[in-house]
């Protein structure tokens, strides 16, 4: 049975649901460190939940069917699970990755993975050649789409047909697009990578992050490094992503809604400079936006005239809370310049648009004319 998008984010693929022996609707947590054994040689299917765990497998197949994968596997945190994937390279290996990412990503490649040997070419993969960048010992290619602050669109296929051509892996992160509006596999990526704290889970109560591969010797490899390392995700958060990727659709859509509000709000704001949105018409990256999604999400980013106005609006919202993280029901504004990119350089952060004027918004699915007359008492109170 070829279930539809709604219906997969409640049963994943239909083929491999298995409904609880118990008949509950919601799937159980099975909160358990260790199982019996009948005999020896013998096996329920289950050992030891380092290595795997009925609640955790669950979420898998459900977050796999989402994206059309052939498994996905779950961790701790998105960082854990880039953490994995990175065990995928051997010292002296050589990866491009975008200069605008996750601050956190930026680190783990720039402070531990290059202790390990593994080089990196940080470039802007939706405006620069990226096969001038390709070396002897590149590996991969390493995107998200759109970029964390600043919402470049880097286009999937025409990277994907590089990485092609020279052997090398794709992997995208679609954290903030999620397999609702973005499908990276459909246009040629190998690997799929997600924060599941951001939409997946969508309820900023729990952390997880995700793998999905297309193949099975991808998957091999990795379910090596998950039962050895022991950052599997752990049976309540595996059931709390579960619950909150019932309501993915419907939350995608709602945010989307507020979202493109919110962008029209600003854009007619005198002390709001620039706003960067993927579904602006005209703007950098929306055709490629639109060829490749169906939709443009929930995030944005802002500048505004001063570092003064923007730590103003930080401090008076008084709906909107000024904290880290995205993707939930809560709308949420977040500084870079000292949150998600205060260990990225000075230099790197000028150099990606990241000023101190700038803010990032994640609208989440209150009402919107409450979230713009937040922000329209925030910017108007401000007398700098």
């Amino acid at each position: 049975m070829d279930c539809g998008f709604a219906t997969k984010c409640i049963y994943g693929n239909g083929k491999d649901f298995e409904k609880d022996k118990t008949g509950a609707i919601s799937f159980p947590i099975y909160q358990t460190a260790t199982y019996e054994h009948p005999e020896v040689g013998r096996s329920t299917g289950y050992d030891y939940s380092r290595l795997q765990n009925p609640t955790r497998q669950q979420v898998e197949k459900v977050v796999a069917a989402l994206e059309g994968g052939v498994d996905a596997l779950a961790f701790s945190s998105g960082m854990a699970a880039i953490t994995a994937m990175m065990e995928l390279f051997q010292p002296c290996d050589h990866l491009i990755t975008d200069a605008d990412l996750y601050g956190g990503s930026i680190r783990l490649f720039d402070n531990v993975s290059e202790k390990n040997g593994i080089t990196f070419s940080h470039i802007d993969c939706s405006s620069e050649d990226i096969e001038s960048f390709i070396q002897k010992n590149t590996k991969a290619i390493f995107v998200e789409t759109p970029t964390n602050p600043m919402m470049n669109v880097v286009d999937i296929r025409k990277t994907a047909e590089i990485a092609k051509r020279h052997g090398l892996l794709l992997i995208v992160d679609n954290t903030f697009m999620s397999p609702y509006f973005q499908k990276p596999f459909d246009l040629g990526a190998d690997i799929i990578i997600h924060s599941g704290t951001k939409f997946l889970g969508g309820h900023n109560d729990t952390l997880a992050g995700f793998i999905v591969v297309g193949s099975q010797e991808m998957s091999d490899k990795l379910r090596f490094f998950i039962k050895t390392v022991g950052s599997g995700l752990a049976p309540f958060d595996s059931w709390l992503i579960l619950r909150g990727i019932k309501t993915l659709p419907l939350r995608m859509e709602k945010a989307q809604e507020n979202a493109k509000a919110i962008v029209e709000f600003l854009r007619g704001e005198e002390k709001v400079k620039k706003v960067y949105y993927p579904g602006i018409e005209g703007s950098k990256g929306y055709e490629i936006c639109k060829s490749q999604a169906s939709g443009f999400g929930s995030m944005l980013t802002f500048e505004v005239e001063s570092k003064e106005l923007a730590l103003h609006i930080l401090k008076f919202t008084k709906l909107i809370p000024f904290a880290e993280s995205l993707g939930g029901t809560e709308t949420l504004l977040t500084y870079p310049a000292t949150q998600t990119h205060a260990d990225v350089s000075e230099e790197v952060r000028m150099k990606n648009g990241i000023t101190e004027k700038v803010l990032r918004l994640s609208a989440g699915i209150e009402d919107k004319e409450d979230l713009i007359h937040d922000l329209k008492q925030a910017i108007e109170s401000f007398e700098g």
